[in-house]
């Protein structure tokens, strides 16, 4: 079927490329025209994506997904949600192994190199470069520089990015006007305002910051921020066993032992403290917004850019959709279309407000539809400045196990009075091993 399928493919494109020979002098708005035929099937055709959204989320894309089936009349995109994104990763690998996989699916970037090294997935630069590729008012250039970046394997481009976040510092606007503060800048700032912020206010005891409980999985933030270097992606290997890596946990550690700082802990995540006003800031997801939003009640609060150190540094973080190998060519192309659908300026900036995700495009960052709401949305206006510094995680098979590694490390300095110097080697060491062993 498939040799049959590729050439009336052939034959289809042939026919086409005729039919474009014989109209070059003819208007453009014909060329659209049959720009726009030949991403449509006279066949029907399902695409089957596989996704790990939930409320808020899964509801914009349930309407997205069938305002784009409405539009296209031989293609249905078939929601499947799978669960957490743990799930989805289980899920996915079976699927791979049973040739059952899905046309497309929200996938970290560090699966997909997996993926990529035992032919799982399809190179889109073949469409991305082709004459269906995107259209000239949302080229793929228009894609921001580090989310390209993050789906770039070599000369492969592997996904196109979606649910984007960076990290940003949530902070309550009351405590800090109250003291007569200003959000920090710089980690000095930072530290000198957790020491101001933590005592009684309103006869409730504050701390003054907070942290998740998974900083594990954040500590290329304040590696990066110190100045330093997380991991070698070419050559595998750890290097934030340095100076940079000792002054970032003995930063963290210094405001824990002061009593200044506290671990979100059995409250599980930091946005809980935060909007009952036991906490004066933390560092979060952009893609929290919403969900301090909804429990802030009548708080004042807003985030603002992540505190510098030596280095200014954001990483953007969230999953990309990409393609699987054993899907039909037609289904790839109608693939491909809802995948560009889903960020074109209008919707990536839909889904921004809507989720608290940040748009893909640049020219959705700078247009007005977007700045106009982040002037009347505060919050929102943080993860927008970061751009220009964010980097991305490490994408090594085997980074989740690393990061899992390096949690349990980094709770020995956190909870067991290990020095950050113990910490740093047994994190570096753990780190290290969990990426050869996926090798």
């Amino acid at each position: 079927m498939k040799k049959l399928s590729l050439l009336l493919f052939i034959m289809m494109v042939s026919v086409l490329i005729a039919a474009c020979s014989n109209s070059t002098n003819e208007s453009n708005t014909s060329t659209e025209a049959t720009k726009t035929a030949k991403t449509e099937t006279s066949e029907p055709v399902e695409v089957e994506f596989w996704h790990a959204m939930s409320d808020t989320h899964e509801k914009w894309l349930e309407d997205a997904t069938a305002k784009f089936n409405a539009e296209h009349e031989n293609v249905t995109v078939k929601l499947v949600n799978q669960g957490s994104y743990g799930d989805l990763s289980q899920k996915l690998l079976a699927a791979a192994k049973a040739k059952t996989s899905p046309t497309i699916a929200q996938a970290y970037a560090e699966w997909m190199t997996d993926y990529n090294q035992n032919n799982l997935v399809v190179d889109l630069a073949p469409m991305i470069n082709g004459e269906n590729g995107f259209p000239a008012d949302q080229s793929y250039e228009d894609i921001s520089e580090v989310f390209r970046n993050d789906n770039t394997f070599g000369d492969k481009i592997l996904g196109l990015p979606f649910n984007k976040s960076s990290r940003v510092l949530f902070y309550n606007k009351k405590y800090f006007e109250d003291n007569g503060l200003t959000p920090p800048t710089t980690w000095d700032e930072l530290a000198a305002d957790a020491k101001v912020l933590t005592k009684e206010i309103d006869g409730k005891k504050v701390v003054g910051m907070g942290f998740e409980n998974g900083m594990g999985s954040e500590f290329s933030l304040w590696v990066e921020q110190a100045g330093g270097k997380f991991v070698d992606e070419q050559q595998g290997k750890v290097l934030f066993n340095s100076d940079a890596g000792l002054n970032a946990l003995t930063f963290i550690n210094n405001m824990l032992k002061e009593g200044s700082a506290r671990m979100a802990g059995e409250d599980g995540y930091m946005s809980g403290p935060f909007t009952r006003g036991d906490v004066a800031m933390y560092i979060g997801s952009s893609a929290g917004i919403a969900y301090v939003a909804k429990d802030a009640g009548d708080m004042q609060w807003s985030t603002t850019t992540l505190p510098k150190g030596v280095e200014q540094a954001a990483p953007f973080q969230g999953t990309n959709i990409t393609m699987f190998a054993d899907s039909s060519e037609a289904e790839q192309t109608a693939a491909f279309e809802y995948m560009k659908f889903l960020i074109s300026p209008e919707n990536t900036v839909d889904w921004a407000k809507t989720t608290g995700y940040l748009p893909v495009r640049e020219s959705a960052q700078k247009g007005s539809d977007w700045t106009s709401f982040i002037e009347a949305n505060d919050p929102y206006q943080a993860g927008n400045e970061q751009y220009a510094y964010g980097f991305i995680d490490v994408r090594l098979p085997g980074s989740f196990a690393m990061k899992t590694a390096i949690q349990a490390e980094l709770d020995k300095m956190l909870y067991d009075n290990a020095t950050p110097a113990e910490t740093l080697k047994a994190m570096s060491t753990k780190a290290q091993e969990a990426l050869d062993q996926a090798k």
